[in-house]
């Protein structure tokens, strides 16, 4: 580009007979090209800033060829009317400039001036410029451009050359600073950014458990025992490894490490329970698999090992599940060696004592309807007491209160042992054994006939011969006694039982009272038969929870969306019973049921076929269920329910009982009694 501006220069100086100037032209072509450009546009600018002031120019412009013409409008195209004075003004400081330099116009705030210095540096730079441009408007030729190299000759010892030189000096300065000031700020702003994200990093070291060092990192209580078991875990693969390779040494090393460490570790969950000698056993392990990693590491071998190693034990983990439900099942369905106890030294007791001294007060109020009769089948001394008790210490009136407890022959002595060492104020206290009932038989009970089938015996006591825990535990649920107890039964032959009584409060022995439950009795059951506490939520706890609706007995008479209830506290009215024959019903279903076809085994079930479309709903707190499997019921719940229910199979007198809720219930037991203390019970 500038070779061409170059010629095209040349061409005009040639027509307008500058040919014998041709070996000056040549040197001005390359040492002041720009400056001579730049001049020839500051000469366009004062002729054409004469021309705005209406004075006559017409002399100049029949001066200028139309080509030069052509030139100095594109190269005032190019630059700002700034770039020009600077570069004018600076031509013998500075010497020849390229053009290409300025083409991007992108200068430095350096080159703008501002404010008291645009005027002083403005009135320095135009004064040689108007200086250049009257010597070209009076110079023809190539002679002006020798006078013009003489002006700005003369023009470097002027005081303005030295303003100028003054002036950029302190803005080169000033600019410097500013720049070191931005350097500054964007170092603080970066500091500061950085910090900032620290903080939304977390601090833990990356590999935190890393088997080949233990880094520096925040304190837990368990870093040391899980960088133990990773190492064992390592030390297993490559253990499996050198057994592959045949390295006997390296294999008989890693043995011994892993003995060590095992023993180190022991039974330890975190820090505080290891060893001292665990961090000496930590550096050993740590020498033997650095060792091994240096001669058996290979990644396919590794990884294939680890993977297996995972496998393994995740079918253990299974299999320890199954045993865990086993073992739960089988918790729930024990009784504590000391319950156990207490029965049996209180039915000693009870046998010991004459027959006239086996007789409770009171028993005229038995029969007496106008009364709040409580209905209470239990095998459990303890529990039943609590019941008992919980419900006359938070009566108002305990006199109005009669309770009849039914239980087998094994703890009928122990049973009214301990209520007659144990008297419940003024409330009456009667207790039967189930054994007899002479009514209850097989030829009118359908469950106690279906007990003595093979199918139900095959089902309940070979249960397919499990041969370990864990195959034992499928549907074990469904397999406790209480389903084969009548005493679990015997909640649908309540009439039968209490044939003199028109209302009766049914209790389980799993809950705790602890309100007055007078109002029960006023409650109106709007001719329906059962008062409960519905249990079903948006979508769970509802008919097709516990029935099968893929038979056709169950899909044609009920509705899979109706609304389960709880059993455990329930109000039921004698007298509608026996309308609607409820015992018989209940007896029609539970034939059908001998296979098993429509429900699993329990009472349920079968008492939310029985008492379908006759039961009323109760005010929820009434009866707050879910103690004895669910950690998290509503606190305010609980202290709001009039009854607990510890239903499930943590319940309050098993050492699987949870302790949130165990209070609730022992803090009616006084374990100061001698009986209690002889049997080792204890909160």
């Amino acid at each position: 580009m500038a070779i061409r501006r170059g010629l095209l220069f040349t061409e005009i100086n040639r027509k307008r007979g500058g040919g014998s100037r041709l070996p000056i032209l040549i040197v001005v072509l390359f040492t002041l090209l720009a400056p001579l450009v730049f001049f020839f546009g500051r000469g366009f600018h004062t002729t054409a800033s004469i021309d705005e002031n209406n004075i006559p120019s017409d002399s100049a412009k029949q001066s200028v060829h139309w080509r030069e013409t052509l030139a100095l409008q594109y190269v005032k195209s190019l630059f700002s009317k700034e770039v020009i004075d600077v570069i004018a003004s600076s031509t013998v400081d500075l010497g020849p400039l390229s053009l290409d330099t300025f083409r991007k116009n992108n200068m430095s705030a350096s080159w703008k001036v501002n404010g008291l210095e645009t005027s002083v540096d403005n009135n320095a730079i135009s004064e040689p410029n108007q200086t250049a441009a009257d010597a070209r408007k009076e110079t023809p030729g190539g002679k002006g451009d020798k006078y013009l190299a003489d002006d700005h000759s003369q023009s470097t010892n002027t005081s303005a050359k030295q303003n100028r030189r003054q002036l950029r000096d302190k803005r080169r300065e000033k600019r410097a600073a500013y720049l070191v000031q931005q350097d500054d700020e964007a170092v603080v702003k970066l500091e500061n950014a950085a910090i900032e994200r620290s903080k939304s990093v977390d601090s833990a070291v990356l590999g935190k458990y890393s088997i080949w060092r233990k880094e520096n990192e925040n304190e837990n209580s368990d870093n040391t025992v899980r960088l133990m078991r990773d190492q064992m875990i390592m030390a297993r693969v490559y253990l499996s490894i050198a057994n592959m390779k045949n390295k006997l040494d390296l294999q008989h090393e890693l043995r011994v490490r892993l003995k060590e460490s095992q023993r180190a570790l022991g039974d330890a969950m975190a820090d505080a329970d290891l060893h001292r000698s665990s961090s000496e056993k930590i550096k050993a392990m740590g020498q033997v698999l650095s060792k091994a990693r240096e001669q058996l590491y290979d990644c396919k071998l590794v990884t294939g090992k680890l993977r297996a190693m995972l496998q393994t034990a995740d079918e253990q983990v299974r299999s320890l599940k199954k045993q865990s439900t086993f073992l739960s099942q089988l918790a729930a369905k024990t009784i504590p060696n000391g319950i156990h106890c207490l029965s049996m030294r209180l039915t000693i007791e009870y046998y010991l004592l004459p027959p006239e001294k086996r007789k409770f007060p009171r028993s005229e109020n038995l029969e007496i309807p106008n009364l709040h009769h409580y209905a209470l089948f239990s095998d459990n001394v303890l529990a039943a007491s609590v019941v008992v008790n919980s419900t006359i210490m938070n009566a108002k009136d305990a006199s109005k209160h009669v309770f009849h407890l039914v239980t087998d022959k094994l703890n009928f002595g122990a049973m009214n042992m301990w209520f007659l060492l144990n008297p419940p104020g003024k409330a009456t206290i009667h207790v039967q054994n189930i054994d007899e009932f002479t009514w209850l038989n097989s030829s009118y009970c359908p469950v106690l006939r279906q007990l003595e089938s093979a199918a139900m015996k095959e089902y309940y006591f070979k249960a397919d011969h499990p041969t370990t825990l864990s195959s034992g535990a499928s549907n074990l649920k469904y397999r406790n006694p209480k389903y084969l107890s009548m005493l679990n039964h015997l909640r649908f032959y309540l009439p039968q039982v209490y044939p003199k009584l028109d209302k009766i409060l049914f209790l389980d022995d799993d809950i705790v009272v602890q309100k007055d439950l007078t109002g029960l009795w006023s409650v109106d059951l709007h001719g329906k038969v059962n008062g409960a506490v519905e249990t079903c939520g948006e979508s769970f706890h509802r008919f097709d929870k516990y029935l099968n609706f893929s038979n056709p007995h169950i899909a044609r008479n009920f509705d899979p969306n109706a609304c389960g209830w709880a059993y455990g506290m329930n109000v039921f009215d004698l007298k509608e019973w026996k309308k609607k024959d409820i015992t018989g019903i209940y007896h029609k279903w539970q034939n059908m049921n001998e296979d098993r076809a429509l429900w699993k085994l329990g009472t349920l079930p079968p008492g939310l076929i029985t008492f379908y479309g006759l039961t009323h709903p109760l005010e929820k707190s009434w009866h707050v269920l879910g103690l004895g499997y669910n950690p998290s019921v509503d606190k305010s719940e609980i202290e709001n329910a009039a009854v607990v229910h510890y239903n499930g199979n943590m319940k309050p007198w098993l050492e699987l009982a949870m302790t949130k809720y165990r209070p609730l219930w022992t803090k009616y037991i006084k374990y100061d009694h001698p009986y209690l203390r002889s049997c080792n019970l204890s909160e």
